[in-house]
């Protein structure tokens, strides 16, 4: 069985399907990253208006991690049924869920509008972004990994995950353009402009996502009668090492990914005093050389293993952490833009692009979409969610470099640990 498996495996051409997972995945990542920049840079303003400052720009990051309590929910809904009834249909439906609710988020009125009422909406879009985010990662990473020889399965389960990278990109883009309005305009009307440019790409996602065809492995699971009744169970009952092997594996990843791109985005000109487009165009050129040092990374992991690639690049990732402040801590513009090189180039390239191969391999086909998503997901609400509230009140408390550097070399300790834990744990299937 296992000889027909492959061989069904290499009847698809794995490419194509790895750009459609990438397409659909960078422009759902756009929907969600464009809600972190305008948390740091706007709604703080015209949703907490009555607070000071600070704690306006609390209030706004904190609807930024509200989305990190519905993803699980999400990857746990998606999983279910994309273990049962298949990726690709997941994946559509996430694309639409997605766009609808960033569209709904850019006609939201503010607060001096109506009130209480626009902060309690912009929550529940956002509730709803994350709930179609939590099922999207683990159907685009099954799609290409499952479509992929077993022998390059990092390198083309990399491709959805350059796609958040390429997210990023798009959503600076459209933040640089916005931030050349006057002031005014970008508080009044203009951050509300690469919201509902949303639906112009949820179609072009759409378009490519349709002409992808089911995931062999899937196919596989139907025609060997092993399709479980309930996922979640199945992973809770007799994945449960896997599980936290996978949630906490990510730490050094997500903890200096969300610092550097939405923490900063508002401690640099607040506290450093480096201008909004310094940081926006940094972040963008960085970002634009992650899309391909993610797939480069990715081919080392083939080769290494995708265990080994996540501990060195955990180190790595500890080593840069007080390099990158003191570059930051500069205000010259050529060393933010090298620091946003060295952490999210390099650092973010070495620490993510193994992980979608590393993480979908721990878990069985039958319950992988539910195993690899809820355990992606549930990093993220560890990891990721809380990374610029504990940021900001870091830099509140302290000098700000060595904590910070401290907070990303702890999260790169746990993501040692666990690998070297598991050395010889029998989790991979």
């Amino acid at each position: 069985m296992r000889v027909i498996d492959d061989l069904e495996v290499t009847r698809v051409k794995p490419q194509k399907v790895a750009f459609a997972s990438f397409v659909g995945t960078a422009i759902e990542w756009y929907d969600f990253f464009i809600f972190g920049t305008a948390a740091a840079l706007v709604f703080g303003k015209a949703f907490f208006p009555s607070l000071s400052p600070l704690s306006g720009t609390l209030a706004a990051f904190a609807t930024f991690g509200v989305a990190f309590v519905s993803r699980p929910a999400g990857a746990i809904v998606f999983g279910h049924f994309g273990d049962r009834i298949g990726r690709k249909k997941m994946l559509v439906f996430s694309l639409v869920l997605m766009g609808s609710s960033t569209v709904a988020i850019g006609l939201i009125p503010t607060y001096g509008a109506i009130g209480l009422a626009a902060p309690v909406l912009l929550v529940v879009a956002r509730l709803a972004q994350g709930f179609a985010v939590g099922g999207e990662w683990g159907g685009a990473v099954l799609m290409a990994v499952e479509h992929a020889p077993r022998e390059k399965r990092a390198f083309y389960g990399s491709w959805p995950q350059a796609g958040v990278p390429a997210g990023l990109v798009l959503a600076t883009l459209a933040f640089l353009l916005v931030e050349q309005l006057p002031e005014d305009q970008v508080q009044a009307w203009g951050w509300r402009l690469p919201f509902l440019a949303s639906a112009g790409l949820v179609a072009v996602g759409m378009y490519v996502r349709l002409k992808v065809v089911e995931s062999p492995e899937f196919e596989n699971v139907k025609r060997n009668k092993k399709i479980a009744d309930f996922p979640i169970l199945a992973v809770l009952r007799g994945e449960k090492r896997a599980l936290g092997v996978g949630i906490l594996t990510q730490a050094a990843s997500l903890v200096p990914f969300y610092l550097v791109t939405v923490f900063v985005l508002s401690y640099g000109p607040k506290d450093l005093g480096i201008s909004r487009q310094t940081i926006l165009l940094s972040i963008l050129v960085a970002c634009v050389l992650d899309i391909l040092s993610v797939p480069y990374a990715s081919m080392i992991a083939d080769r290494i293993g995708a265990r080994k690639m996540l501990i060195y690049g955990s180190l790595y990732m500890a080593a840069i952490a007080y390099p990158f402040f003191w570059l930051l801590s500069t205000g010259v513009g050529l060393a933010v833009l090298l620091a946003m090189i060295l952490i999210i180039t390099i650092g973010h390239a070495v620490t993510y692009s193994a992980v979608a191969g590393y993480v979908t391999g721990l878990f069985p086909a039958e319950v992988r979409y539910t195993g690899a998503s809820v355990a992606y997901q549930f990093g993220g609400v560890v990891f990721s969610a809380p990374a610029p509230f504990i940021a900001v009140a870091i830099a509140a408390e302290t000098d700000g470099s060595w904590a910070l550097a401290a907070y990303i070399a702890a999260a790169c300790a746990i993501t040692v640990l666990v690998l070297t834990l598991t050395k010889t744990a029998k989790v991979n299937h």
